[in-house]
């Protein structure tokens, strides 16, 4: 999480003025390439080249890598020109420049300005540009004509705006890549009759990540396919009559172990549900089944997992145990070890009007019980104390959660629904999803949900399935 700034000195900014200048006169100006500085760059310039932005675009290009933007280095020197020599007061009357080696993310460049020749009719003065990466290597010459201040200045520098860059597609890329090397996983697609429940299995499958059992009336499926242009390889087909049989079907397989887990096609959420959580047919197990987000939000440094904001309405105090619980199971299957849980309520405090602090307190000590294990439980704390360092110390709280929180657990699914939402649609989070708790993981789509979001659920899956069974 970005926090508010600490009171630190503002770096100085000191010019050179044009009779302090002398031939052979320069200074130097270092900085490391980013991929955000690339992303920025292409933002502001317009430059939407695929050689500096689509990785699978340049996978195959000679580079194999995005490279930056030529002019990107050259505003470095501009930079260097600018902030330091000559330095503020500086106006650019021309430049020219010659690139000599491309520039890729990590590179660490410096750019290397010399006095070459002043003019004292017109107070123009002629700069050498050399930028050389971390191997000393060129990868950037050139001559700067400026005009050089007359008159001294030494001020702070200007505090630039904080920028939050919102890759939803790296951010994609990123969660997929916690599957990566696992095999592919059985996924029964339950009643998949339509575009996009058959496209997002179908993505699914092309991404590696699972091999799609189809589990739905076939005629129908094979016609939204043939609409489509998509081809069904790799695909098990199980015929059935409607979406009812449909679930029903999928559970059984579920059950037998035909399939590794379940995901939600075109069918109705509550046709869904009623198979899986069928007392006798289902995918019952001891824990109640419970709904958890995992959230990649640009502001927050690490992942964020978030429950429950789909299943469980106004849970009880046993009912949370078990949320708590398959929440914790999730992160570990992330590779989070000791996940920190922050209980959330309005307040930080215990108040027995509000039933929440007690659960959360309660949820603590069972905790320390061990009654519920493999983390850290903190609470009741109010959703900016569980995220944030700043507003933790603000309001003199110890703890070993506040404000590093992995895990954010709500009090009723109005609350987590929200967040959940306010998080991708106000805050740029990119979230999915899956419901645990059952005999196998389940991917419960909403109709909303992209192609894109539907296989990161299944990449989720298939790191839960793994864990199982490792």
């Amino acid at each position: 999480m970005n926090e508010p700034a600490a009171s630190t000195p503002m770096p100085v900014l000191e010019n050179v003025i044009f009779d302090d200048i002398k031939i052979g006169d320069g200074a130097s100006y270092s900085r490391t390439v980013t991929r955000e500085d690339i992303q920025l760059f292409a933002a502001v310039s317009g430059d939407l080249n695929p050689t500096h932005i689509d990785e699978a675009y340049v996978r195959e290009a000679p580079a194999g890598e995005v490279v930056a933007h030529s002019m990107l280095s050259a505003s470095f020197v501009s930079a260097a020109l600018g902030n330091q020599f000559p330095g503020p007061g500086t106006v650019y009357v021309g430049q020219e420049l010659h690139f000599r080696a491309p520039v890729v993310v990590g590179d660490a460049l410096t750019v290397h300005l010399t006095c070459r020749a002043k003019d004292t009719a017109t107070g123009q003065v002629t700069i050498d540009c050399n930028v050389t990466n971390q191997r000393n290597q060129q990868v950037l010459t050139g001559t700067a004509t400026v005009h050089a201040p007359t008159v001294r200045v030494r001020r702070e520098a200007w505090q630039l705006p904080e920028l939050t860059l919102t890759d939803e597609q790296a951010r994609y890329r990123k969660i997929l890549a916690m599957a990566d090397g696992l095999p592919a996983i059985r996924m029964g697609v339950v009643h998949p009759c339509d575009a996009e429940s058959l496209l997002g299995a179908l993505h699914a499958r092309d991404e590696g990540l699972i091999e799609p059992f189809l589990v739905g009336p076939v005629a129908r499926i094979r016609r939204v396919a043939e609409q489509l242009g998509v081809d069904l390889h790799g695909c098990t087909l199980v015929d059935t009559e409607h979406s009812v049989e449909s679930a029903e079907r999928a559970v059984q397989m579920a059950r037998a172990g035909e399939v590794d887990g379940l995901m939600k096609g075109s069918l109705h959420t509550d046709e869904y549900m009623g198979a899986i959580v069928a007392t006798q047919t289902g995918l019952r197990t001891s824990r109640r089944i419970s709904h958890v987000y995992v959230a990649d939000v640009p502001r927050y440094p690490r992942p964020l997992l978030i429950t429950d904001a789909a299943i469980n309405i106004q849970p009880d105090l046993p009912t949370k145990v078990s949320i708590a619980q398959n929440a914790i199971d999730v992160a570990h299957a992330l590779g989070i070890e000791r996940p920190r849980v922050a209980i959330l309520a309005a307040v930080e405090t215990i108040n027995p009007k509000m039933p929440s602090t007690l659960d959360a307190a309660a949820l603590c000590k069972m905790a320390d019980r061990g009654q519920i294990t493999g983390a850290i439980l903190d609470g009741p704390l109010a959703f900016d104390n569980a995220v944030s360092e700043f507003a933790t110390k603000a309001k003199g709280i110890v703890s070993e959660v506040a404000g590093r929180a992995d895990i954010l657990m709500v009090p009723n699914l109005e609350a987590g629904n929200m967040l959940g939402k306010q998080l991708e649609y106000l805050a740029g989070g990119f979230l999915t999803g899956v419901v645990v708790g059952a005999r196998v993981p389940i991917v419960l789509t909403s109709r909303a949900d992209r192609a894109e979001a539907r296989s990161a659920s299944c990449a989720i899956v298939k790191r839960i399935v793994a864990y199982r069974k490792s």
